[in-house]
């Protein structure tokens, strides 16, 4: 059975949707990452993003992987700490999952996040159960791969974008009773017991949006 299409505007509705919540959510980020980390997670992702807003036509493109290349270098360059070589590393990775892509399906969008936290991975030597942001990006990933390959019925793009958010979701929430073991959190110990991870919870609130205002997308 195919997968549902997805044009390159929904690509571009998707990554824009991303750059929206990091700015809008700036302060509930870092708040949540004041509790065991440094507290600067909403400050520099939201710094990174603003940028790629306001360069946004400059980084649009009609090939996915230069676009998604685009963003990775501002990325990489504007967000600070920790976040923008895994952040930039993941654009980066999802823009080599369809570098000889024109149209994208939703089989792309699997192979695009797998990409990016294979790329997290590596990058940050880190995998699920470190209580990181892989701990709601994996298993959104594989639920949706999941759902793709039971086949019946075709799932749409709609349908994908709600389990996408509820998947990332359970899982952030999921990450409260862990101990952190990668990334600044790590440094504290039993004290980052008790609150979830602010990247994971990043990852859910970004796919909550885009589920949420996917019918309205431009």
């Amino acid at each position: 059975m195919p997968s549902p299409s997805m044009p390159g505007s929904d690509l571009t509705f998707v990554v824009r949707t991303i750059a929206r919540t990091a700015v809008d959510n700036e302060r509930a980020f870092g708040d949540l990452d004041a509790i065991a980390g440094d507290g600067d997670f909403g400050y520099s992702l939201a710094r990174g993003f603003e940028i790629v807003l306001a360069d946004w036509d400059a980084l649009v493109s009609d090939s996915p992987a230069e676009f998604l290349k685009k963003v990775a270098l501002v990325i990489s360059k504007r967000v600070g700490g920790t976040s923008g070589p895994l952040w930039g590393t993941a654009f980066l990775r999802a823009a080599g999952a369809v570098k000889d892509r024109t149209e994208l399906n939703a089989a792309d969008a699997v192979a695009m996040l797998r990409a990016a936290a294979e790329g997290i991975k590596a990058r940050g030597r880190s995998d699920l159960g470190d209580k990181t942001l892989l701990d709601a990006l994996i298993p959104m990933t594989d639920a949706l791969e999941q759902r793709l390959a039971d086949g019946e019925p075709a799932a749409g793009a709609a349908e994908l974008a709600a389990l996408a958010a509820t998947t990332a979701r359970a899982a952030a929430d999921a990450t409260a009773p862990m101990q952190a073991r990668r990334g600044r959190q790590s440094y504290t110990g039993e004290r980052s017991i008790g609150s979830p991870d602010p990247g994971a919870v990043a990852i859910a609130v970004m796919a909550e949006r885009v589920a949420a205002e996917w019918d309205a997308r431009d």
